[in-house]
């Protein structure tokens, strides 16, 4: 017996009373490949069968504080990582997800006092070496497909430290309204569409 023969005989009694076994893989994986599960890695929890689109209406700085372009910046902030992180269209209004807003808060606190010991006016006085920025957002959402978790009125807040001795507050503030505004719109996202 050749080679070539001896190999088609062990491949033939191999597979001889095994396929039974490998039409039942092969049910079992049409049946899983069938079945669709969806995950993402955002953690959204969008039913993109019934959910297209979304609305963020302007967030409004309603605390009188903050840099002037806090409501813009805000806003486009909120709207850019929806669009990166889900795959609904941005519209106007009436989406199917709707969120909207505005700035209630944006206060300091100063934090860790230290004592100045200069030949200043202000000498041998407390001062703060560390300062918190709070900012405070309050936002409403509505699913019009599924009212489960709708909320009105919801109240966000974040903070950011800076060394008041290194930096003025005009300096700080720029950078620090970046960094609480990633969180807040992390905050919001959670709280929107990923159920958290």
């Amino acid at each position: 017996m050749t080679y070539a023969k001896k190999t088609k005989t062990i491949i033939k009694k191999i597979f001889a009373g095994k396929w039974k076994m490998y039409a039942g893989l092969l049910a079992v994986s049409a049946v899983l490949f069938a079945c669709s599960v969806s995950y993402t890695f955002t953690g959204s929890n969008i039913n993109y069968d019934v959910t297209k689109t979304i609305s963020i209406s302007f967030f409004y700085n309603e605390s009188g504080l903050g840099p002037a372009t806090a409501s813009q910046d805000f806003t486009n902030k909120l709207r850019d990582y929806f669009q990166q992180n889900t795959s609904l269209a941005l519209v106007e209004e009436d989406g199917d997800l709707q969120i909207e807003g505005s700035i209630t808060g944006f206060d300091y606190t100063p934090l860790a006092p230290q004592s100045r010991s200069d030949n200043s006016a202000f000498a041998n006085t407390d001062q703060a070496g560390v300062e918190r920025l709070t900012v405070r957002v309050t936002a409403s959402f509505v699913d019009t497909n599924n009212d489960q978790y709708d909320f009105e009125s919801r109240s966000f807040s974040q903070f950011a430290d800076y060394n008041t001795n290194s930096q003025t507050r005009e300096a700080a503030e720029q950078g620090l309204s970046e960094e609480i505004y990633d969180k807040l719109v992390q905050d919001i996202f959670n709280a929107t569409v990923a159920n958290w």
